[in-house]
């Protein structure tokens, strides 16, 4: 089983890649999306979206960074696409799953799941564009309002070349409310050729397991899972190869937050800071009852050193 961390717009950024990557378990990570519109970016700006490039495109940890690009014109991705590879990229990632509202009314992410044959014309234009040796992956939901298409969609991903395809086994309609219908994903793999990674609702190790039996996937994405479990992708490497694990406890992730803290207080605004703690906060809540405690305690809290004096007050009753 190969695992990938998703891409999490506004959440799994550098600094947040950097920590998860360094616990173990991830085989490669996708950035935040790049929105493309009408011209090829400069180094600079693939590099504010994966600072990993100055590394040949991989964490402090080892893990490949795979860069991710939204958009509707063929080519300008195409472009686009061809310049991250040889920037080091490890291959790139095109997004068809977006949810958010402002993505999709700009023709960008999920939207474009009713368009199947638009979905082929940019896969097919970025797979002729970067050079072989570089995989082209997708990412994309069972459908839009249903997934009354979703093999028409799947089945344009492969026609177009695409070296593997990620499926979160939800609609954009679901969002992200449970479930997530990985049961639905065997019969769209019938035809295909290319690997398939299954995603969505995996937060516990027995979710990876079920995930892969049901989905018929050897391989899966983890998203909001690994900000509440961060180790969950080394808990499912151990667990995978019979190897004894003991899972971190809330001291050790008081000291990720605390590394993270230190991470984000050169580079953002107070307001930013706090609000990217508290985010966090929300995910780890669902597995460390701690964090609620926490949480509370500096919900109204916006300047830096009263959420480091916070953190660190916790940390030193444990």
């Amino acid at each position: 089983m190969k695992i990938t961390l998703a891409p999490m717009e506004g959440v799994v950024d550098f600094q947040m890649r950097k920590l998860l990557t360094k616990l173990g378990g991830y085989d490669l990570c996708v950035t935040e999306f790049l929105r493309v519109v009408d011209i090829t970016f400069p180094r600079k700006k693939f590099l504010s979206n994966c600072p990993e490039l100055a590394d040949g495109g991989y964490t402090s940890s080892g893990t490949p960074v795979r860069i991710q690009l939204l958009g509707q014109n063929p080519s300008v991705l195409a472009a686009n696409a061809r310049k991250a590879v040889l920037l080091g990229s490890h291959g790139v990632d095109l997004n068809f799953g977006c949810p958010a509202k402002t993505v999709n009314k700009n023709k960008g992410g999920a939207v474009l799941l009713k368009e199947p044959d638009q979905i082929y014309e940019i896969v097919k234009a970025v797979r002729d564009n970067v050079p072989s040796e570089h995989e082209v992956s997708a990412k994309i939901r069972l459908g839009y309002d249903d997934d009354s298409n979703s093999q028409a969609i799947v089945d344009a991903v492969q026609k177009a070349g695409a070296s593997s395809l990620v499926i979160h086994a939800r609609t954009k309609r679901d969002g992200y409310s449970p479930p997530a219908y990985w049961e639905k994903i065997p019969p769209l793999k019938t035809n295909l050729s290319m690997p398939v990674i299954a995603n969505g609702e995996i937060w516990t190790v027995e979710d990876a397991f079920a995930c892969q039996a049901r989905s018929s996937c050897e391989d899966i994405m983890i998203g909001r899972g690994a900000l509440a479990r961060p180790d969950l992708a080394a808990e499912i490497k151990a667990t995978l190869n019979n190897q004894p694990y003991q899972p971190i406890v809330w001291a050790d992730v008081l000291h990720l937050i605390l590394e993270s803290s230190r991470e984000l207080l050169p580079h953002h605004t107070p307001h930013y800071f706090s609000s990217r703690i508290k985010q966090w906060l929300v995910y780890l809540k669902r597995q460390y009852p701690e964090a609620s405690e926490l949480f509370t305690q500096i919900r109204l809290m916006h300047r830096k050193d009263e959420v480091i004096e916070a953190l660190e007050s916790q940390l030193s009753r444990q």
